[in-house]
């Protein structure tokens, strides 16, 4: 059997990047080298998404890969996002992996920037769940037994109450006709916390509700185990 070929994962923690590498691991064409994340310094959380870099590091362990996070300051302007990016692509590069796996869907703009940006490191793109139609994408979702939290939604588009829920049947029955069921367009933004790439479900319990640069974000914790006497 050919070795599989070494590849990064550019994670977000979201359920976008949890179908993708999930359906990676099932054709088992490729090694993760490791799950790429950017964490904004000074908040110590995702970038965007506003999850605690806790959570990300949980979500690492219970998946089973390592974790390279890329470290930018807030308000990052794309000269400095895209330094720092290529700092830590060269890393792998230098142990020869030449392509990295991103979550995106449908956006051609996004898809051409992340190219252009790796073409300039000698590195290519895969995108596994490229094209998929996101209702489908939802169902599959679900099928998977995947379960994640909203946290971070934008009001222009959806309610602020929906910051903070679990994405059951419920969540995409009543999202307004204009969401995208994956919000591609950025309507919103999860956290997974179960599902078939985990070995353990991750714990977790919401907390405060924040409006912030344009968007309303809600704390994610992690649920400790309660000691046993």
């Amino acid at each position: 059997m050919p070795a599989r070929e070494p590849i990064l994962f550019c994670w977000s923690g979201g359920k976008d990047s949890a179908m993708a590498l999930h359906t990676l691991l099932q054709q088992n064409h490729y090694h993760i080298a490791a799950l790429l994340t950017t964490v904004t310094e000074g908040h110590e959380r995702i970038s965007m998404h506003g999850v605690r870099r806790e959570l990300l590091e949980r979500q690492a362990q219970s998946i089973g890969l390592p974790l390279h996070e890329v470290r930018i300051p807030p308000q990052c302007v794309n000269p400095i996002y895209e330094a720092r990016m290529e700092e830590a692509l060269r890393v792998y590069l230098e142990q020869g992996v030449r392509k990295v796996a991103f979550g995106d869907i449908f956006l051609e703009d996004l898809r051409a920037y992340r190219e252009k940006n790796l073409a300039r490191v000698g590195m290519t793109a895969i995108f596994p769940i490229w094209k998929r139609d996101t209702r489908e994408l939802i169902r599959s979702f679900h099928a998977n037994r995947f379960r994640a939290v909203a946290v971070c939604v934008d009001p222009k588009i959806l309610a602020p109450s929906f910051a903070g829920r679990e994405l059951d049947e419920t969540f995409f029955r009543e999202l307004p006709p204009q969401a995208d069921p994956c919000g591609e367009n950025g309507e919103f933004h999860t956290f997974v916390f179960d599902g078939p790439i985990f070995h353990s479900p991750i714990r977790v319990h919401t907390g405060e509700v924040v409006n912030r640069d344009g968007f309303v974000f809600c704390d994610i914790l992690e649920e400790m185990e309660k000691a046993t006497t």
